[in-house]
């Protein structure tokens, strides 16, 4: 059985598009090239709170208790950040499926509110 992409969704897409996709329009959001980090960033209300590495993972930007709270790790092999301290408030986020996907726009959600 065949399902059918939703419209304007590209089954083509990489996961970093899908994501962007599902945050467009949201009160305050934008996603623009970051002044820090390079490649692309995302802001709420003019506030840099994440940023992509690749096209398969995202660094958002929680609070240490939070990140514990909902029993997140660092991905083991990380390229970018192999010596990331236990205590920061980033997190690397892998995009591998479409279920990752939904979980980040989730994640994303409560990064933008706590500010």
């Amino acid at each position: 059985m065949s399902v059918e992409p939703k419209a304007g969704r590209s089954s083509n897409a990489s996961f970093k598009e899908q994501l962007l996709e599902r945050l467009a329009g949201l009160e305050g959001f934008e996603a623009r090239p970051s002044p820090v980090a390079g490649g692309t960033a995302l802001f709420h209300h003019g506030k840099e709170f994440a940023h992509f590495h690749h096209d398969h993972e995202i660094d958002l930007r929680l609070t240490r208790k939070l990140i514990m709270s909902l029993g997140l790790t660092q991905p083991s092999r990380s390229t970018v950040h192999p010596t990331r301290s236990a205590s920061s408030p980033w997190i690397e986020l892998r995009l591998d499926s479409p279920a990752d996907v939904v979980r980040a726009v989730d994640l994303v959600k409560i990064a933008m509110h706590q500010r």
